[in-house]
């Protein structure tokens, strides 16, 4: 009985896919080490659709891009390792605004960076 409880438990989200897709959908918890994937054949491996915007008006994250990784360890204080394996969050840069899970604006100062709901 418990190996068929556990069962369950482990395919409850491909049951009820929205529920596992709004899980991982809080893009206010992006932060520390982020790997930004261009590649289209590894979209599939990213956790997040993103856009890069010019107009900090119309993003939803204000990214400040930290150069040491110890320092990013706050909301929207991002280190963008050129290295996938060493990244906490691997996000797919998208072309087109419309595909993106969320829009980034990359600031110069640290005391700009802010997540919008």
């Amino acid at each position: 009985m418990q190996i068929l409880f556990t069962i369950c438990m482990a395919l409850l989200p491909y049951l009820n896919p929205a529920a596992a897709t709004e899980v991982g959908r809080n893009h206010c918890q992006v932060y520390g080490s982020v790997y930004l994937e261009r590649n289209p054949l590894y979209k599939n491996t990213a956790t997040h659709i993103v856009y890069l915007g010019e107009e900090e008006a119309f993003a939803d994250m204000v990214v400040y891009r930290e150069s040491n990784k110890l320092f990013a360890d706050a909301p929207a204080i991002w280190y963008v390792t050129p290295n996938k394996a060493f990244a906490n969050h691997v996000l797919y840069v998208t072309e087109q605004r419309h595909q993106a899970d969320f829009t980034v604006h990359f600031t110069d100062a640290r005391s700009f960076a802010t997540c919008r709901d």
